[in-house]
């Protein structure tokens, strides 16, 4: 498809809408972990760009989006931001609306969603540093907010532990997992996202009730247990947000133009970082220029790119003791009848071979040893015109 494919869509939209359309899509390729990307600060300034390319005056801007979520301090940047430009504010979403890009649908007046299309839970996500951990080692694990609180609450809760000797255990026990500094993150983030949720939800030009306000608040960041579970329609209609379902023509130019990016980032093909390893004999490789996020407008089109390392990661035997001892031998002359010249000059020979044979047996071991996944980073990532 090309850029003329998706203006014609994105008019079309348009037309039927009665808006202008801006599109953030932000890719989930497999492996997600390696080359996905999120929603994050960077995309602000771009984003202000394609705005203010738009006619003054707007009654309305429909926001196209399509990502897994990221940086939850962004969405109020976003949300603020689209508001400054028209009367109301509405999201079309074709597929993929989670975490963080659940949390601009709560800005939006009208959340215009296909069949397909799924919000998420807003609790957030930490990196956790391991109590003890020396610095510079490779980033720890991730943990939910809620799982924090959640283990609190099921000690005192479901274990029935109320007495407040057993509960300071309970948290020391937390404390030698997590750092202080994690906990007091852990709370922040616990108090923060409700809060910009609050103040999300109470941007729309129609007000919520308070007690509905609540109640949204709480199921999204509380009471969805699972982080991955998917809101349908049907369900965010429930909690009482703005649904709108489009009607099947309007619904199949959303979904034509989210296919149309979900071939430009490649969504649907996998990078198999093993077979790609095998075929180039090598432990390590780049992947240059790969395309990780689009916005777009009726205006202009912009892309973030980066270049993607990636390598093996095996499991290596701690500290394996490498000892070399070679005897030279010469056949039917022993060494030591030899002239002393030629005696000297095996001994330089060996002094000069010895210190190479340890790096090339450990190199080996490492190549032969199990694999146990990969490992990579984006570097020189960028947004620019496409």
């Amino acid at each position: 498809m090309s850029r003329e494919y998706r203006l014609q869509l994105i008019e079309q939209i348009e037309t039927a809408r009665g808006s202008k359309v801006v599109v953030y899509v932000t890719g989930d390729r497999q492996p997600w972990q390696l080359f996905g990307s999120r929603i994050a600060e960077d995309a602000v300034r771009p984003l202000y760009k394609h705005l203010s390319r738009l006619p003054q005056q707007l009654k309305r801007i429909d926001f196209f989006l399509y990502s897994r979520g990221g940086d939850v301090s962004v969405p109020w940047r976003i949300v603020s931001a689209i508001r400054e430009f028209c009367e109301e504010f509405s999201v079309l979403i074709p597929y993929k609306a989670y975490s963080a890009a659940t949390m601009i649908c709560l800005g939006a007046d009208q959340i215009v969603m296909g069949k397909k299309a799924e919000l998420g839970p807003i609790d957030p996500t930490l990196t956790r540093a391991i109590a003890g951990s020396p610095e510079g080692t490779a980033p720890p694990p991730e943990i939910s907010v809620e799982d924090v609180s959640s283990y609190v609450s099921f000690m005192r809760d479901r274990a029935r532990i109320t007495d407040q000797a057993a509960l300071a255990t309970v948290i020391s026990q937390l404390a030698a997992q997590l750092t202080p500094l994690t906990l007091g993150a852990v709370n922040r983030q616990h108090s923060h996202i409700r809060l910009v949720a609050r103040k999300l939800l109470t941007s729309r030009s129609e007000k919520m009730k308070e007690t509905r306000i609540n109640r949204v608040v709480e199921a999204l960041t509380e009471k969805t247990y699972f982080h991955g579970h998917a809101i349908g329609r049907g369900e965010a209609e429930e909690l009482g947000l703005p649904v709108v379902r489009p009607d099947d023509a309007l619904e199949e130019k959303i979904w034509a133009l989210y296919e149309d990016y979900e071939s430009l980032l490649n969504l649907n093909e996998p990078l198999d970082l093993e077979e790609t390893l095998i075929a180039q004999n090598s432990e390590e490789t780049t992947v240059p220029g790969l395309l990780l996020a689009i916005i777009e407008s009726a205006a202009m089109v912009d892309g973030f790119a980066a270049t993607a390392v990636f390598r093996r990661k095996r499991q290596i035997p701690p500290n394996p003791q490498i000892n070399v001892n070679l005897n030279l031998n010469v056949p039917g002359v022993p060494v030591q009848n030899l002239p002393p010249p030629v005696q000297q000059l095996l001994q330089q020979l060996l002094a000069q071979v010895l210190p190479q044979i340890p790096p090339i047996i450990a190199q080996e071991i490492a190549r032969q040893s199990p694999t146990v996944g990969f490992e990579g980073r984006l570097y020189g990532g960028k947004w620019k015109p496409m």
